[in-house]
């Protein structure tokens, strides 16, 4: 290793990569974590957090400021980049294109860390594959309030459907306050039917736990752990396996075997922990792809469905809406004249922010004003969205005062704080759109 006046420069398998502003801090919070620290993090695990990313391409989700600061996605490839990093064209469902990064080993992996990519989101294909996924997401993602019991529970029942399936599930901690079963598949479906065949899964699992499990894809309509269906659509990407989190405490994407599922606490896995952990036991996931399953039978469930008057669920509103999808609208935003009777759901926003942190406190701030009303509110009465831009994410926080009378309601107020990010773009194109007009 070397140091010069732009950085670090180190050497891995045979390869130098220069680390710059080595000891800038990541993490300051909680813990006290510079970019050299998390580059080497990624090294002592290298063998696990590549094989979720290897011959994969990979969206750059890039936290140039540190975990603390707001991110934003690159997915085109720099034009400055090693001669040994390679990449693929990946084609998206508007039409555009986009050159992606593959990487396939610990060097390239070390240079996207120097980037500012705290966690990794690869793609579900593989590079010489790029229209059929091998990789099944189911993302369980509890509402605010759920416990972290009721989590666990709902994975195992999603461990008990695969099985039943014919499928091996491989899960592991979000990182967050989730968890992900990845199932590895024959590469030799579209997007769309994978799509199909996790809308299929989510309805399945709804149907064995309905106390615990959602598979609605508006947020006021969850209860319990959302499973995720829309994270196989086709530009979507998740955290891989040892994915580092923009958490005070550094959490990590841990994956986990089976049995310790029931008794697992996702606070346990952390920088600081899991390179020890992985000395010792090694990757619980590494058998992964010596196992591809067959969607066939979950497709066949997804038949029975249809046949059974449940056509497509929402998709991500950037995708062209399909024949059999239900209307594309909150129900609480629902016009009157829709045949279906609708019950609009009384939202209010009570902050925008970048800063998830900030828009958390807006929310207690918020509660402590209308404390009578906050009184009223159930645990899934508060939606707390991670909301995604062209390129940034930012936090919105909501109330549903559904549980409170119409004459306590409070009225909509400027959220505090108030920082959408996305607003000057999308006011920006309003007043386009009236020019034209």
């Amino acid at each position: 290793m070397a140091k010069d006046a732009a950085g670090t420069v180190l050497s891995v398998e045979g390869r130098e990569v220069q680390i710059t502003h080595p000891d800038k801090l990541y993490f300051s919070s909680q813990a006290q974590i510079s970019k050299l620290d998390l580059v080497r993090y990624y090294l002592s695990v290298a063998r696990g957090a590549l094989a979720g990313i290897r011959d994969r391409p990979i969206v750059l989700k890039r936290f140039v400021n540190g975990a603390e600061a707001e991110a934003f996605y690159q997915k085109r490839a720099p034009t400055q980049r090693p001669p040994w990093l390679r990449t693929v064209t990946l084609s998206f469902p508007s039409g555009r294109t986009a050159e992606e990064i593959v990487v396939d080993d610990a060097p390239g992996l070390a240079w996207i860390v120097n980037l500012g990519c705290i966690e990794l989101h690869p793609h579900p294909v593989r590079s010489g594959n790029l229209d059929h996924p091998d990789e099944l997401r189911i993302d369980l993602d509890p509402v605010q309030g759920v416990s972290w019991a009721d989590v666990r529970r709902v994975a195992l029942e999603v461990q008990g459907l695969l099985e039943e399936l014919g499928l091996r599930g491989w899960p592991k901690t979000s990182g967050s306050r989730g968890m992900h079963v990845n199932v590895r598949i024959e590469p030799r479906w579209t997007f769309a039917d994978v799509r199909r065949a996790a809308v299929a899964f989510s309805r399945a699992v709804e149907r064995r736990v309905p106390a615990l499990a959602s598979s609605k894809w508006w947020k006021e309509e969850r209860h319990g752990v959302f499973l995720d269906y829309n994270q196989n659509a086709k530009d979507r990407t998740t955290c891989s396996g040892y994915s580092v989190r923009p958490l005070p405490d550094a959490r990590v994407s841990a994956p986990l075997l089976w049995h310790e599922v029931p008794d697992c606490d996702p606070a346990d896995f952390t920088m600081f922990t899991i390179p020890e952990r992985f000395a010792k036991i090694g990757d619980p996931q590494a058998g992964m792809d010596a196992e591809p399953g067959s969607l066939e039978k979950l497709l066949e469930l997804a038949d029975n469905d249809e046949a059974n008057g449940l056509g497509d669920a929402p998709w991500p509103p950037h995708f062209r809406k399909t024949e059999a999808e239900a209307l594309r609208v909150a129900p609480s935003r629902a016009k009157s004249g829709v045949k279906k009777a609708r019950v609009k759901m009384p939202l209010i926003v009570v902050a925008n922010s970048p800063d998830k942190t900030a828009a958390l406190a807006g929310l207690e701030r918020w509660k402590s004003k209308h404390a009578q009303i906050a009184g009223f509110l159930a645990a899934d009465d508060v939606l707390v969205d991670s909301m995604r831009g062209r390129s940034s994410t930012w936090t919105r926080v909501r109330v549903n005062l559904r549980h409170v009378a119409e004459s306590l309601r409070p009225p909509q107020e400027t959220p505090d704080p108030d920082d959408d990010p996305t607003r000057e773009w999308r006011e920006g194109r309003k007043r386009k759109a009236a020019k034209e007009d």
